[in-house]
This record gives structure tokens, sequence and C-alpha cells, in this order.
């Protein structure tokens, strides 16, 4: 049951058990119609209701720019949502590529209802939920449908093991059009051994990959978020790295030989041999 807590003026926070946790819904003080998600405390996903183009996370952002390059500008798309959260990402891309078709697979019922309840769609939207783990999710989409798959799925802050291995990798690609880009947002920290080992993982499936992340955080500097695009055809990088430097928290693109150099050596996941991502350190989120 969702309970309320008057703001200081404003628009109440909103809190909710959730199969993840304790989910709040925090008004913005500085966007009258944003609102922050947050599970357990960790920010999660920003939306402005008045406008579902602005995209207040880094990491948001950077899969934003994704999904513009995916496709000419402004035509539909068909995209997978493999996470859902407070549906940031379908309300952006539903806003700048009108008719598109989108499927979302969020595992958390009660989440989705609550989102749905406090930050309703719009009903023109073409925007599809479906309640279930994001791999047998993604098993009953048929095969070349997708012409984007978005990857940001995570559970107690950590992304699950069944979601980083080859054939996790195998069946996005075999959801994927030809041409197709798969976007996963991963969050690593010194020694960066998950994010190099990801990238060896899914450069097995994909020829071509690129890797969009805060300086600090590539450096193995701090613990953060990080993009990691892949695709069976050559990557828009200028264009790409051209809007990661003019970001807010400007990033940089790592693509090709010294993306792979990157890696270390790093030995690609299985599902015999993967493990969840790491916890963040405490008090990253604060």
């Amino acid at each position: 049951m969702a309970r309320s807590r008057r703001g200081r003026g404003g628009p109440e926070t909103v809190t909710a058990t959730v199969g993840g946790g304790v989910a709040e819904l925090r008004p913005d003080r500085d966007r009258p119609h944003g609102w922050t998600l947050l599970i357990d405390g960790a920010p999660q996903s920003h939306v402005d209701l008045a406008d579902p183009s602005h995209l207040g996370f880094s990491y948001q952002r950077r899969l934003g720019h994704v999904a513009d390059l995916a496709g000419p500008p402004g035509a539909p798309l068909r995209v997978v949502h493999l996470g859902g959260g407070a549906l940031t990402l379908p309300r952006y891309v539903a806003a700048t590529r009108p008719r598109s078709t989108q499927q979302v697979v969020e595992i958390d019922a009660p989440l989705v209802q609550l989102v749905r309840e406090h930050l309703p769609l719009e009903s023109t939207w073409r925007i599809r939920v479906r309640g279930a783990d994001a791999r047998a999710g993604l098993a009953k989409i048929q095969d070349d449908w997708a012409d984007l798959v978005i990857a940001d799925v995570f559970a107690g802050a950590r992304t699950p093991a069944h979601l980083t291995s080859v054939e996790w990798a195998a069946e996005v690609r075999r959801v994927l059009r030809p041409g197709g880009y798969y976007a996963a947002n991963l969050a690593d920290g010194p020694p960066l051994a998950f994010l190099r080992g990801q990238i060896a993982t899914v450069h097995t499936v994909f020829p071509e990959l690129a890797l969009t992340a805060e300086p600090a955080v590539l450096r193995g500097k701090r613990f953060g978020n990080a993009v990691l695009l892949a695709a069976d055809r050559t990557l828009p990088l200028a264009e790409l790295t051209r809007r990661a430097a003019g970001d807010p928290h400007a990033g940089r693109v790592e693509h090709g030989r010294a993306l792979l150099d990157f890696t270390g050596g790093a030995a690609p996941v299985t599902d015999a041999t993967a493990v969840a991502s790491p916890s963040p350190p405490a008090g990253v989120f604060t």
C-alpha cells in the first residue's frame, strides 16, 4: 500500500513496499513535474511528466543518445526495454519517436502498479509492459523483431548473474533485427573486473562495441555507470562521442582496439561462471 508524505508546499513523497524493497517517488524541487524513483534509498529513475524528453540521470542520457542514433531522426522504432523502473526511457522514445512500438519487461509488478498510478503513461503511446524476469520475457519475443534492446536491470543495485553471460547476449542478438543496437547499463568500480568481463562477453556475440562512461569510472577511480553499445554493423562513433562530451557530466567513448585492450584479457562469462555485478560501496548514493 502506498503512503504519502507531504513536501514543503509542494507535491507529496509517495512510499510503497514493492518486490525490490521500499520504493519512494520523490518530487523534484527544481522541476515542478519531475519525480525521482528510489528503491531502498538508491536512485533508479527520474521522470518529468511535463517533458518526457528530459533525461535527468547521466546514464539515462547516454541510453537516450543510443535511442536517438538507432534510426533516422524521429522515425518510429521497435524497442525492447529490459527493466522498467519509472519507465523513463519508454517515455523518451515515445516522445521523440512517435508511433514507436515498445515492449517493457519488468519483474516487479507492484513497482509497475505504483508507477502507473502516480506517473501515468499517455494513452496514445504504444507501450506494453509485461511482468516477467528479463531473460524469460526476452525469450518470448520473436526473432529479428527489435531495432533496439535496452538492458537496465538491477536487483538490489546489482545486475543479476543470468543477464551477464554469452548465452544471454546470444538471446539478445536473436531478438534484434540485422543492424539493430543492444545497449546495456552496467555498474562497476575498481578494479573494474565485472565491466571488463562484460565487454569480453558481449564481443563474442557482437563484432562492434563502444563503451561510454565518465572518465573517472573508466580509469577505475570510482564506482559508477557505463553504457555498453553493441551491434553487428559500424557504430556512429563520432556522433556518440560528440553527444557524450556535451553532457552535463561529460563522458568518454572507448571503442576498437583501445576498448579490447581495456579488457586486459578478461575471459567471456558463460551461464556456468556468471556472477552478479558488484554491490555499490556504502555511501555512493548519498
